[in-house]
């Protein structure tokens, strides 16, 4: 043993994760815990203009607040997702001893960036796309009857 502090241990305080503490950016979006989770855009960082705080701004305008400089209150707000598309060449899989089905689906972020996953359906929530399905199949093909 060296004697040293291991920060990843539990009870010695510090919390468990892989990830890279967020280090605001300016022109990042943040969501502020101390205002409860008031998502704002970073326009000052600490240190810059003689700021000693964050300074954020709601993302349509509207007054600023400071948010503390070692950025402990500030999350990172994620992209949000404008759809999914069905991942090509990979096929839907049953699995009959959970009694669902997976679908591989690709999502797509506002930010243009997209990651893969998976849609799991339980049997009923299968018919019910079927169902679904079978509409939009059906108005599909009206449509193209009436362009003939």
């Amino acid at each position: 043993m060296t004697g040293r502090r291991t920060p990843h241990l539990p009870s010695q305080g510090a919390e468990l994760g892989t990830a890279a503490p967020f280090v605001p950016r300016l022109g990042d979006l943040a969501a502020d815990t101390a205002r409860s989770g008031r998502i704002g855009v970073v326009v000052t960082l600490p240190g810059e203009d003689s700021a000693t705080t964050y300074h954020l701004r709601p993302p349509g305008g509207g007054p600023a607040w400071s948010a503390p400089a070692d950025g402990s209150t500030l999350h990172p707000v994620p992209a949000q997702i404008t759809h999914a598309t069905l991942l090509p060449g990979r096929d839907a899989v049953y699995d009959q001893r959970a009694r669902q089905g997976s679908v591989p689906v690709e999502f797509h972020f506002e930010d243009g960036s997209t990651r893969e996953g998976s849609l799991v359906l339980t049997s009923a929530e299968l018919e019910r796309l079927y169902t679904q399905t079978s509409r939009l199949l059906d108005i599909h093909e009206n449509a193209l009857g009436d362009d003939a």
